[in-house]
């Protein structure tokens, strides 16, 4: 049985609501454990991880939506490299943080009933953590 950090960056309650219902339902559907920490935003999401990395594994969520500014490039792009740096150094994270237009793409992808990206997420961070027990056991 793993446990995983579910770290989520909280700044679109009613879409993270979504995202962690579903990473809760894919985790405990494959009879794992799990628990919460919550960021101001998803540029603090690989800080925490990283913070925590003596975790077993990750589910990274959040929402980027973007704006009238080049900002939304600079959140939705350094988030995603600094997870994937994380993962690189063997950290098994599961990628969650949407990065859409609008609302309304955000709210088709956090909804477990239609897009479960959340629970996507879960579901990758399970199996790179198998991938890391079979090749790092």
């Amino acid at each position: 049985m793993a446990h995983l950090l579910i770290v989520e960056a909280r700044f679109y309650d009613h879409l993270n609501d979504l995202l962690v219902e579903g990473a809760k339902a894919a985790i405990e559907a494959a009879g794992h454990t799990h628990e919460t920490i919550t960021v101001p935003g998803a540029l603090e999401v690989p800080g925490a991880i990283a913070l925590a990395a003596e975790s077993e594994t990750f589910d990274a969520l959040g929402v980027v939506i973007r704006g009238e500014t080049y900002h939304f490039e600079i959140v939705a792009g350094e988030s995603a490299r600094g997870i994937m740096q994380l993962t690189m150094d063997g950290l098994p994270i599961g990628n969650g943080i949407l990065t859409t237009e609008n609302e309304a793409q955000a709210l088709t992808r956090a909804k477990p009933t239609e897009g479960d990206k959340g629970g996507g997420a879960a579901n990758a961070a399970l199996a790179m953590l198998a991938l890391k027990d079979r090749f790092l056991a």
